[in-house]
């Protein structure tokens, strides 16, 4: 009697469509991080108005919180906040240079951000997921007997 292979099955199924998921979010925004990482976008100023600090153990993690005004005279942007920054480099009512790349709620340094490592490495889980789930079909499946 002939060994059947086993193909799919609902884990593969499921496994395949989160990788399949973990791919298009990083794809989705891998224009904005590389945007991000290389400071391209609208120069303007940025004057920070509060930190929000939260400690964790062995580490703090804040946000520093302000206004953004395009150096070209657009409007002024209200409640963003300047990513990358910590309670030493966030200096309250002092201008700092920043480049809005477009997202919604923060700008970046004109030294960029390296949020690009992220988008990547959520795209490499989403291809390594998506090889493991479907290894089986490039070798035959497992045999059983």
């Amino acid at each position: 009697m002939k060994a059947r292979a086993r193909r799919g099955g609902a884990f593969t199924v499921v496994f395949l469509l989160v990788a399949g998921m973990l791919v298009y979010m990083g794809a989705s925004n891998m224009d904005r991080s590389i945007r991000a990482a290389r400071a391209e976008g609208e120069p303007g100023t940025f004057t920070a108005s509060h930190v929000d600090c939260v400690q964790h153990p062995g580490h703090e993690s804040c946000t520093c919180y302000g206004t953004y005004v395009p150096d070209d005279g657009g409007p002024e942007r209200g409640d963003i906040y300047l990513y990358g920054r910590d309670r030493e480099t966030c200096l309250i009512g002092e201008p700092d240079e920043a480049v809005d790349i477009g997202a919604a709620s923060r700008v970046y340094g004109p030294e960029g951000s390296n949020e690009w490592m992220m988008t990547a490495a959520v795209i490499m889980a989403g291809v390594a997921m998506g090889g493991w789930a479907v290894r089986g079909w490039w070798t035959g499946g497992e045999k059983r007997g």
